[in-house]
């Protein structure tokens, strides 16, 4: 009689690997690196650079010090520090960004167990944490073109600042003041659908995220399309949302989560002190994710719920 193998489950393994994975999420994030060097210049591939090298040297300095496996061959580190360089100015000092990179890598990440553990996205935590701490730099725009007047965002100028409001097809390509990578709406949708394309991510929480964000902004007195494309709620939507361990672990979960980040976000830009809340938004249900798993949970045929 042959024996009777006992294991956990999963029980069906598909030949995707994490690693796999993740490099799907840096390929879909090439186009929005391209537009960010032609719209910011040069100095937006050297902060790129230096927030990927800091947090794969980082993983790996950390986890050799630790005697932990070496695990910066599976690209996650390098899509912290894209996504973290992506939310940063242009013109932020390097040795700021490197700071970033430790709250991200050592305190979001590796603290709390590794890739899969960490409780909110890294790139997300360290950017509310260097909003925080340089809040003079974090909010030094450049502008753009380089020869308009004023330097604010369009968030910034719908919030009270001095300032111009971009036509919709620049802010739609990225002709606009903002952090490095949020800017180009196209780029951002390109790598999107690559992402949706490729399965990488599921279109619940990008789809509830948007459209939260566009039914209430047709209550403010601005076009719609201003709070779609002037800020960073296409990068979060499809890249910082989307992030598999910070997220419910269902379809139904995903679009409560995207709703929930969609309200935070226009509840901060229309009545709080900031004119962004993507960040903190997500953040915030990050916390709260276990509670959406376990609302959304589903039952068991013939099982009860919990």
């Amino acid at each position: 009689m042959n024996k009777l193998m006992v294991s956990f489950s999963p029980h069906i393994h598909e030949k995707i690997t994490s690693g796999r994975i993740m490099l799907d999420v840096v390929i879909a994030l090439i186009p929005a690196f391209i537009a960010s060097v032609v719209i910011f210049g040069a100095r937006a591939a050297l902060v790129t650079a230096v927030c990927v090298a800091s947090c794969v040297f980082l993983e790996w300095l950390y986890q050799r010090l630790m005697k932990k496996p070496i695990t910066v061959r599976d690209w996650s580190a390098v899509i912290t520090g894209m996504l973290l360089a992506f939310n940063l100015p242009v013109e932020i000092p390097l040795w700021q960004a490197v700071i970033g990179c430790v709250v991200a890598i050592i305190g979001v990440k590796q603290l709390f167990g590794g890739l899969g553990k960490n409780f909110a996205n890294p790139a997300i935590t360290a950017r509310v944490v260097m909003f925080v701490a340089f809040s003079t730099t974090m909010t030094k725009w450049v502008p753009i073109p380089a020869d308009a007047v004023s330097s604010a965002t369009p968030l910034m100028v719908m919030h009270g600042s001095d300032g111009v409001l971009p036509e919709i097809w620049d802010m739609f390509i990225g002709m606009r003041g903002g952090c490095l990578g949020e800017t180009s709406v196209i780029a951002l949708l390109i790598g999107g659908i690559y992402l949706l394309v490729r399965r990488v991510v599921k279109w619940h929480t990008p789809v509830a995220f948007i459209l939260t964000v566009f039914i209430l902004a047709l209550f403010d007195n601005w076009n719609p399309l201003y709070h779609l494309f002037g800020g960073g709620l296409i990068l979060g939507a499809f890249f910082m949302a989307t992030d598999y361990a910070t997220t419910p672990q269902t379809n139904t979960g995903r679009i409560i989560f995207g709703i929930g980040c969609g309200l935070f976000t226009m509840m901060i830009r229309l009545y709080g002190n900031f004119p962004e809340g993507v960040s903190f938004a997500i953040l915030l249900m990050n916390m709260v994710v276990p509670y959406i798993n376990k609302l959304a949970a589903k039952r068991a045929l013939g099982g009860a719920r919990v």
